[in-house]
């Protein structure tokens, strides 16, 4: 690489620079203190693992995304994380291994091998919650407030959507169908497009019963208002059960948040099958007005730790704390501006920038013969106050 070029980092992938990192991590540690309040515990994990614990359960998705390097202590193949959910997941299945309802949350780093969309950044900075060992819908109502309250938390003023789907609608679907493998991932790949022409020529394609074949043709179409769940009854009516216990789910967990939260647009589609691979029932996201992307994501993920050799339901949702950052219409509150202290060792000065900062002032001290660089952050001054006898350092409104 030429010396002109060192300074340019990779693709999807930038510096936070003042003031942007401090509005960041003062959000950071908001939506912490959040999480706390709910009972949620904080975890920590590692951003590197072994690659096979990365991609059990949840993780096979990501195989694509994920960064690999060999670890020179051991040979063993590791992996770089691009989600933190598989990590918490291992955590609550082998490490805290508790008997009840489990509540964790977290903020970290993540990379990815490539974006999820154009607006996207190759290194979050994810932040979310995990609720593990139950599995009804108060679960998923909790999860999907706490969700809520995050982007609250985080000063966004534009309208909130929050788009509501249940995986179960189409897997019992495809069960009914009895389509082979290759043809409902065909069908799946379509579907998740909403690709109406390539679908009705995929149908044509079927022999099966006409109302299967309508109910697969309808499925695509079933997003909007409320209104989208009564005509998905009548559609289903004498599809399995399941499906229509996965609308019923749906109605009752979308009138508990629409109660506790009627500023929040409700939206409905029941072909979004998002994660369709390890999510087991509800699905969410939440988006903003004005911004083309989810802010929020989760969904409900029973059995997850299977894999790590104990099985237990799960429902969570994460975000990327920059991009919550960069939606706010508030700048989060911050510590004011910085006192200007002297250059000097003189004992009554260092224990003056001493008390002012256990007080929990921003104090920065020059440099002799430096000019401060970010001199214009400072809006007062530390001064020597002479005094008959005595002297010692005061502080003033920088002029």
């Amino acid at each position: 690489m030429a010396l002109a070029d060192r300074w340019l980092l990779p693709d999807g992938v930038k510096d936070i620079l003042p003031p942007r990192a401090r509005q960041i991590e003062a959000l950071r540690r908001r939506l912490l203190d959040l999480y706390d309040s709910w009972g949620y515990e904080l975890v920590m994990p590692p951003l590197m693992e072994h690659l096979e614990s990365l991609l059990t359960g949840v993780g096979r998705d990501l195989d694509l995304d994920t960064f690999k390097v060999t670890d020179q202590v051991s040979g063993h193949l590791l992996g770089i994380r691009a989600d933190i959910t598989p990590q918490v997941a291992r955590i609550d299945a082998h490490r805290m291994r508790s008997q009840g309802a489990s509540r964790l949350c977290y903020c970290g780093s993540v990379l990815h091998t490539r974006p999820a969309n154009m607006l996207a950044s190759r290194n979050p900075l994810q932040v979310g919650a995990e609720l593990y060992g139950h599995a009804g819908i108060d679960s998923d109502v909790e999860v999907i407030a706490l969700m809520l309250e995050t982007l609250l938390a985080s000063g966004i003023e534009a309208p909130i959507s929050l788009d509501l789907g249940h995986v179960g609608i189409f897997r019992n679907l495809m069960a009914d169908a009895g389509l082979s493998d290759a043809q409902e991932a065909e069908y799946l790949e379509k579907l998740q497009l909403k690709a109406l022409p390539e679908i009705e020529v995929f149908l044509n394609e079927l022999e099966a019963d006409a109302r299967l074949l309508d109910r697969l043709a309808e499925l695509p179409r079933l997003h909007g208002g409320v209104d989208v769940l009564a005509r998905a009854r009548v559609l289903f009516a004498d599809a399995s059960p399941a499906v229509t216990e996965a609308i019923d789910y749906l109605e009752q967990l979308a009138d508990r948040v629409g109660r506790r939260y009627p500023q929040v647009r409700l939206y409905f589609d029941l072909g979004e099958l998002r994660g369709y691979n390890y999510h087991t029932g509800i699905v969410f996201a939440a988006y903003a007005a004005g911004f083309g992307q989810a802010i929020a994501k989760g969904g409900r993920y029973d059995e997850i730790g299977r894999d790590f050799g104990r099985a237990r339901p799960a429902t969570g949702f994460s975000s990327d704390l920059k991009s919550l950052s960069d939606l706010s219409a508030s700048v989060l509150e911050v510590r004011g501006g910085a006192i200007l202290a002297p250059a000097g060792q003189d004992p009554l000065l260092i224990e003056r920038i001493g008390e002012l900062r256990a007080q929990g002032e921003r104090v920065i001290q020059q440099l002799p013969d430096v000019t401060l660089a970010n001199l214009s952050s400072c809006d007062r001054q530390l001064l020597r106050q002479e005094m008959t006898g005595s002297s010692r350092p005061c502080k003033r409104i920088f002029d």
